[in-house]
């Protein structure tokens, strides 16, 4: 892990050229190929992807893949988030689509402005992104610095999350067969690098990780962790496309 990512404490102010990033909020859509009902939720996801102030990630499930349609977007480790929110939320069982606020809440993913309207309400009420990130493209990598914040005792990951930022998709079989389906931000892999403290925080992602993994964008989480180790509220995001020549 320390060869291909350099995770720093730091003091000090950020650079010019910076770009701080404090979004609405994060929504983590889990949604299948093979679910009838979640073209909607797929579609919201993109409305939100365009805003510019969401961070929008799509986790494609494995387990509706019985039902005549193998997700071309869908892995195990998906499904296994999506399994572990519901631990931290204390639900009995996981469904699509289902969108997930700031790490700490969830709903039906095609209900837009519900969803809206819960960011605007954490972000308000300050249970939302509370720390501030800066982006720097450095030429062969990209450098995202987290501001210093107050500690609480909490247990925060560092997690990254890599992407498609765009996939159009012809499904054959299964529910939505027949149909042309357009996904953004389809995530294809995820990792938890290292723990923040509150500590000024600086992770440096190599152009060259992105393309490894075959994706075109990352995302960077400060995530609380639950009492039983579950993800939990996110506190920081941002979110970085790589750049093509």
């Amino acid at each position: 892990m320390a060869a291909i990512f350099a995770v720093l404490l730091h003091s000090g102010t950020s650079s010019a050229g910076e770009a701080v990033q404090k979004p609405l909020g994060v929504v983590e859509l889990f949604t299948s190929q093979g679910c009838n009902s979640c073209p909607p939720a797929d579609a919201a996801l993109r409305k939100f992807a365009e805003r510019g102030d969401v961070i929008a990630l799509g986790y494609h499930v494995d387990y509706w893949d019985y039902l005549g349609w193998k997700d071309t977007l869908g892995s195990k480790s998906n499904s296994k988030r999506q399994y572990e929110y519901a631990e931290g939320l204390k639900r009995r069982g996981v469904y699509t689509p289902q969108a997930v606020i700031n790490g700490q809440s969830h709903t039906n993913g095609g209900r837009y402005d519900e969803i809206s309207d819960s960011l605007a309400r954490d972000d308000a009420q300050g249970h939302g992104l509370t720390v501030g990130m800066t982006l720097t493209d450095l030429g062969d990598r990209m450098r995202v610095t987290a501001e210093g914040a107050p500690k609480d005792g909490s247990t925060v990951h560092i997690v990254l999350v890599y992407f498609r930022r765009h996939a159009d998709v012809a499904i054959e079989r299964g529910e939505n067969s027949g149909k042309t389906i357009t996904y953004v931000n389809a995530v294809l892999d995820y990792q938890t690098i290292g723990m923040w403290e509150g500590e000024g925080l600086t992770v440096d992602i190599p152009h060259s990780e992105l393309a490894a993994k075959e994706a075109d964008g990352c995302a960077v989480l400060l995530q609380k962790a639950t009492d039983g180790g579950h993800p939990g509220a996110i506190i920081g995001a941002a979110i970085l496309p790589r750049q093509t020549t």
